[in-house]
């Protein structure tokens, strides 16, 4: 089965297990946010996702990333509850993938998930570093790292 197909019979259970593994974390900006949209977001991204393993393109996914970026830094999201959506999308749809894989496909289809949801992340943390980088962000102030250590 081409991974694409396989991953699209199984939206509605990782889907579920995306939004559940996040609720659980309790990602305050998503909690805030509700059910609906945080069920939506990660619908959207993982659309995106597949559509990207199937046209082997991503050129969609550059600028969605970006997109989520400037939206959720404006909206006063921390990165890290970006990165958590989607690293709990990523978890959700490995665990399908390793289960339903043939052994001989598992490289393949893992590389092409990594890739892709990997590419993903790489351009939320760019740009919301860039964004970030204008004004001051608590969450980035790493002074705290350095007391203490003489020059």
């Amino acid at each position: 089965m081409d991974l694409d197909a396989l991953l699209l019979e199984a939206e509605p259970s990782v889907l579920d297990e995306a939004y559940s593994a996040l609720h659980r974390s309790h990602v305050t900006h998503y909690e805030l946010a509700g059910e609906t949209f945080t069920r939506q977001a990660l619908t959207d991204l993982f659309r995106l996702v597949v559509t990207a393993i199937r046209t082997r393109d991503l050129a969609a996914m550059s600028a969605y990333s970006e997109g989520i970026a400037v939206e959720r830094f404006n909206e006063g999201y921390d990165i890290s509850e970006v990165q958590m959506a989607f690293n709990s999308l990523e978890d959700a749809m490995w665990r399908r993938v390793i289960s339903a894989e043939p052994p001989g496909d598992l490289a393949e289809a893992i590389g092409l998930l990594s890739t892709v949801l990997g590419f993903g992340k790489d351009a939320v943390a760019r740009r919301y570093l860039s964004l970030a980088c204008n004004r001051h962000v608590p969450t980035l102030d790493l002074s705290a790292l350095f007391a203490g250590v003489s020059s």
